[in-house]
């Protein structure tokens, strides 16, 4: 990965914005701008210069890791510490990171300011940068993506009727850490039955049902960079109305994913796959948006929603995972990971799509 690269762009981007440095202590963006992967870092851009000052559980880790930065011992808190390099530069306006930012720590920083200097609240200036992946990252994400994918094989060999949700879903994770997957990207999700209609349905103590869908919803990460995935299966043969409410899905799913291609708006992917449901009466159901991006975090922009007016550009890599949930029969859910490209978009994911019934 090219950081000096991305520290540069990111020095341009907050020049435009009139601020003359910036803080930075969200770990997934100081993994990305300098490679730091600890869990607690301060980092401060301006005039040129960069430093990252860290405590001295990461002194050996970062001088590692880190590239493009002086890596600087703090004595005492990271923030007092970065408050005093940035009164020596004598810069006046001070960036921040407005969505990873308490009130508390905002203000406490504030009083280790020179009263000459004002803070600048900025909302995603590094996450901006982050939506278009490089070849680099695209290739990280394709490896996880793909390790993901294969877990679900060995999701079919588990699930059978009176297992309990919580065992499909150990036996998932147990996999993926097998396989060398660094940890889940998120609670794995495993629901079956009237269960199935809960869109955030964690794998719970209940067993697997003798009939009824089952959504499983799991991503691991590998090289810090997380897969997403979710398919949904039918223990026992699906009557009419389920394969019926299965194949609206699929369909919904394509449609959205053949609208995915450069400079289209998020909101579009989204109208692509609720018009599907929507005609089949099944719009209601659909909850939650179209997919999101995909990185370093599990949910990153741009978010393909409703009103979402992100223009979609080469290189985003987003999710296009619609849905329908039924209270009281149940939820399907299909999801892929898409890279968009010059002419379209590639999907990442290679599981099948088709109904399994077991």
């Amino acid at each position: 990965m090219d950081h000096r690269a991305r520290q540069r762009r990111l020095q341009d981007a907050l020049l435009a914005s009139g601020a003359e440095a910036l803080l930075v202590t969200h770990p997934p963006n100081l993994h990305y701008l300098c490679g730091f992967s600890g869990s607690s870092g301060a980092l401060v851009l301006g005039g040129g210069r960069r430093v990252l000052f860290i405590d001295g559980r990461y002194t050996t880790q970062a001088r590692a890791e880190t590239e493009g930065v002086r890596v600087a011992l703090a004595s005492g808190p990271l923030l007092e510490a970065a408050a005093a390099w940035v009164s020596r530069q004598r810069a006046r306006r001070i960036a921040v990171e407005a969505q990873h930012m308490t009130l508390a720590t905002r203000a406490a920083f504030a009083r280790s300011l020179p009263k000459r200097v004002r803070l600048k609240p900025l909302d995603g200036l590094v996450e901006r940068l982050r939506m278009v992946k490089e070849p680099a990252e695209v290739a990280l994400l394709r490896n996880a993506v793909r390790l993901g994918s294969a877990l679900f094989n060995r999701a079919l060999k588990v699930i059978r009727p009176g297992v309990t949700e919580a065992e499909v879903a150990a036996e998932i994770e147990y996999a993926a850490r097998r396989a060398g997957a660094q940890g889940m990207s998120f609670e794995t999700i495993v629901a079956g039955g009237r269960r199935s209609a809960l869109p955030h349905g964690k794998a719970s103590s209940q067993p697997i049902p003798n009939k009824g869908f089952v959504v499983l919803d799991f991503g691991v990460i590998l090289g810090g960079y997380c897969s997403d995935m979710t398919r949904t299966v039918h223990m026992g043969r699906a009557p009419r109305q389920a394969r019926e409410m299965y194949e609206v899905v699929r369909k919904a799913q394509e449609r959205a994913l053949a609208s995915v291609r450069p400079g289209v708006k998020a909101a579009e992917v989204d109208y692509a796959a609720r018009q599907v449901l929507q005609e089949a009466g099944l719009g209601r159901y659909f909850t939650h948006s179209t997919g999101h991006g995909l990185g370093l975090e599990i949910h990153e922009p741009p978010r393909l929603g409703k009103n979402q007016t992100e223009v979609l550009e080469p290189g985003m890599v987003v999710t296009i995972e619609p849905g329908a949930y039924v209270p009281g029969r149940g939820g399907v859910r299909i999801e892929d990971v898409v890279v968009v490209t010059r002419k379209g978009c590639e999907v990442l994911t290679p599981t099948t799509k088709e109904l399994i019934e077991l």
